[in-house]
This record gives C-alpha cells, sequence and structure tokens, in this order.
C-alpha cells in the first residue's frame, strides 16, 4: 500500500489475503526517509486484521531509528534494505549481518 492509500481501502480482502505490505516511503528508490504519519496506517491495519493469520509488512526507512516503532505499531515483518548494505561490501561483508543484529537489537521478538 502506498502512503496516500488508507487502511480502509484493503478491508474487503482481509479474508483473501496472508500478507499486507505498507509502503512506509514513497516508492521509487532507497534510502528515502520514514514517513511517520504511516505509525497509524500500520495501528489501524493491525486492528483490522485481528486474529487472522494476515502477516503485516513494512517496507521503507527502515532502520535503528524505526524499527521499534513499526514492531510496537502491529508490523511483524519489516524489509531493511538501505540499513542492511550500509557500509558493506565484499570486502567487509560482515557488517550486512552487524546492521540487521543491530536493527533487531531495537524491539523484542
Amino acid at each position: 500500500m502506498n502512503p496516500s492509500t488508507p487502511a480502509e481501502s484493503v478491508e474487503y480482502l482481509l479474508d483473501s489475503v496472508d500478507l499486507i505490505c505498507v509502503m512506509t516511503v514513497n516508492p521509487g528508490f532507497g534510502g528515502q526517509s520514514f514517513i511517520w504519519s504511516q505509525l497509524q496506517k500500520i495501528e489501524k491495519l493491525k486492528s483490522m486484521i485481528g486474529s487472522r493469520p494476515i502477516y503485516l509488512e513494512i517496507d521503507g526507512g527502515v532502520d535503528t531509528e524505526t524499527a521499534a516503532s513499526v514492531v510496537e505499531a502491529g508490523a511483524n515483518v519489516l524489509v531493511a534494505g538501505s540499513a542492511v548494505f550500509k557500509g558493506g561490501s565484499v570486502d567487509k561483508p560482515l557488517v550486512y549481518g552487524e546492521n540487521i543484529s543491530a536493527i533487531r537489537n531495537t524491539f523484542e521478538v
């Protein structure tokens, strides 16, 4: 769902899907800043999902500053691109794992 798409627009699909992806940046390119107003949409979607077995995926701007907030709002799948790959290279592959650990360590599962 693009940032401008209201949560209610997927309500009729909730009994037919197993994943909802919420874009927390405007789609197009990596490295954008997280759109904080999307936390309300995540909370609304989590409430609408209820006990259904639906993954609530967040894509865009996920890093050590935002991960805990989106998990607290109800997300259970986080897509972290730029935050994972920053500073890593063929010569420094361990950086990727360190970046992933840093993101994971901001919240409890």
